[in-house]
């Protein structure tokens, strides 16, 4: 892995985490790109976009994020245990389990959960419109 442009503790958080999940650097496949997007001459002369292979399991990400090449070596190493991780966890992990969160709130509630929900809205509605002004009586003067 070299010297990468981190804190000391994230590079060792790294390998200890590469080695929990016996992934070595020998196992990688690394390659660089020139980047694409906002940058002119920078983006167009250096190649800071870093391809990563693992390849016993032949999983590839790509990471642009920084302007940095060693920088975006670190994440891009991050961003590979992440979802080596997620494919050997599978359900168990982290992201699995907040994809599923979300895709629970945006399921479609049923039709007995609407019309409840609409009743509670429409009875509201009518408790705050009780608290509008009440007209003066056609007699009195203030």
């Amino acid at each position: 892995m070299g010297s990468l442009p981190v804190s000391v503790a994230k590079q060792l958080a790294l390998a200890e985490r590469m080695r929990r999940l016996g992934v070595s650097e020998g196992d990688l496949e690394e390659r660089f790109l020139r980047s694409s997007g906002p940058g002119g001459q920078r983006a167009n002369k250096v190649s800071t976009c870093v391809v990563l292979r693992h390849r016993p399991s032949g999983l590839e990400v790509r990471c642009q994020r920084e302007r940095l090449q060693g920088l975006n070596r670190f994440l891009a190493r991050r961003l590979l245990l992440d979802r080596l991780e997620a494919q050997r966890l599978g359900r168990l992990s982290e992201v699995a389990q907040r994809i599923a969160k979300i895709r629970r709130q945006k399921r479609r509630r049923s039709r007995r959960a609407k019309e409840k929900m609409l009743e509670a809205k429409h009875h509201r509605t009518q408790i705050k419109a009780g608290r509008g002004r009440v007209a003066p009586d056609a007699g009195e003067s203030y």
